[in-house]
């Protein structure tokens, strides 16, 4: 398959602005870029297959010029679903910072990574107005898909100029590193041709761009944080473990596509996977081999073997085998409570409020409801200590099938 041919057969491509650009994209040589604003401190699972684009021209042989908006994330661009919060100055240039970090360790040091502010900063609003805006019908804006839609709700002059800002972009990249093509998600598409009517009406010269389909789930539902569904790329933010088991639980129906959108995995080695999933389907063959391929290109073969061993161990109670840092990441986000002496069993499920009262501690212990660190415990005698604890350190208690709780020895 010709490069154009793949895009196309994963789904990556949704509209292209001229039939020339399936020569010229398999033919290798042009200058890309694709953007980002820094309205978060990284990047997110349902921006990943698109930049993944990034990286098939890449190795395809083109070059690859990422922006990172600090000029259009202090904007904020119409999303079609109401006005956008004015964004923290401080909060949008540390993203930048964190953002462009990221960028470079996906596509590797020497990626340029640009930021519009550099060349905005200093622009003359009456002079953008004249070498920008003059060149722009409003009846051209308001007719682009995300503007039209926000005009009945409302929709700023600021979130209306967004495209302005973008397609200018477009021009200065094309003017001082011959980028002549831009591509992004299909929401950007507004954008996107905004730049191509500059550098046309400007310039005299054509350029290309096409557009990415967003990645939903299978209600259509967009994955990305503005529908509070994001799973970060940032390794902080959201831990292999916990990628891991988001993926584990995707849907069979959009496995093919999901294989064909967040993988290199060529065709014949796609169909096999699927045939093989759809024989067992409860084995989650499909799921696994996408995490496999998500997470260790994102964060290591490591991450990712460390990932299936928490999601083993808890599966099977085997708490004891996990280290003190695979605790962390397997019990993310619940509490931990902090002792400092040794407990009598009955009287920490009581202390810590995992149980009501001793009465109902014994209960659930002679029960065999209680387990510590993975193994049941039956004793009402059992004294919890630093020798019981994980790296000296933890005490996970399970209370019943799945409620945990987190002590930790000072």
């Amino acid at each position: 398959m010709t490069l154009y041919e793949d895009l196309k057969w994963r789904g990556l491509i949704k509209d292209v602005t001229s039939l020339e650009l399936e020569e010229k994209l398999n033919k290798g040589g042009m200058t890309f870029y694709i953007g980002a604003d820094p309205t978060a401190d990284s990047l997110h699972i349902g921006q990943f297959p698109t930049f993944l684009v990034a990286e098939r021209l890449r190795r395809a042989g083109h070059k690859p010029i990422i922006l990172v908006g600090g000029a259009t994330g202090r904007v904020g661009d119409p999303r079609g679903t109401g006005e956008r919060e004015k964004a923290d100055i401080k909060v949008i240039e540390s993203n930048f910072v964190k953002i462009k970090k990221q960028m470079q360790k996906l596509f590797g040091e020497d990626t340029l990574v640009v930021n519009n502010y550099d060349w905005f900063k200093d622009y003359n609003y009456i002079d953008f107005l004249r070498d920008v805006g003059k060149y722009v019908n409003v009846s051209y804006m308001i007719n682009k898909d995300l503007v039209k839609r926000q005009m009945d709700i409302g929709i700023s002059y600021a979130e209306f100029s967004y495209m302005l800002i973008q397609g200018y972009d477009f021009k200065y990249i094309h003017d001082h590193y011959g980028a002549d093509l831009q591509f992004g998600g299909s929401d950007q598409w507004g954008n996107l041709t905004t730049g191509i009517e500059l550098i046309r009406k400007l310039n005299n010269e054509e350029v290309y761009a096409f557009s990415v389909p967003l990645i939903v789930d299978s209600t259509g539902k967009k994955l990305g944080k503005s529908y509070g569904n994001a799973l970060w790329l940032d390794e902080e933010k959201t831990t292999s473990y916990e990628m891991y088991q988001y993926i584990l639980n995707f849907e069979d129906i959009m496995m093919e596509e999901y294989l064909k959108k967040y993988t290199f995995l060529n065709k014949e080695e796609i169909e096999s996977i699927m045939k093989e999933h759809n024989e067992t389907p409860e084995k989650r063959i499909a799921q696994k081999r996408l995490a496999y391929e998500v997470i260790t290109y994102l964060h290591g073969e490591d991450a990712y073997k460390q990932a299936v061993k928490i999601s083993e161990s808890l599966f099977s109670g085997d708490i004891a085998s996990l280290t003190s840092k695979e605790i962390e990441q397997a019990f993310k986000g619940i509490e931990q409570q902090e002792i400092d002496k040794e407990y009598l069993l009955v009287d920490l499920l009581v202390e810590m409020g995992i149980c009501k009262s001793k009465r109902e501690a014994r209960e659930f212990i002679t029960n065999g409801s209680i387990s510590v660190n993975g193994k049941k415990i039956t004793d009402l005698e059992f004294m919890v200590t630093k020798e019981v604890a994980i790296e000296d350190k933890y005490i996970i208690i399970r209370r019943g099938k799945k409620k945990y709780f987190i002590i930790v020895f000072k």
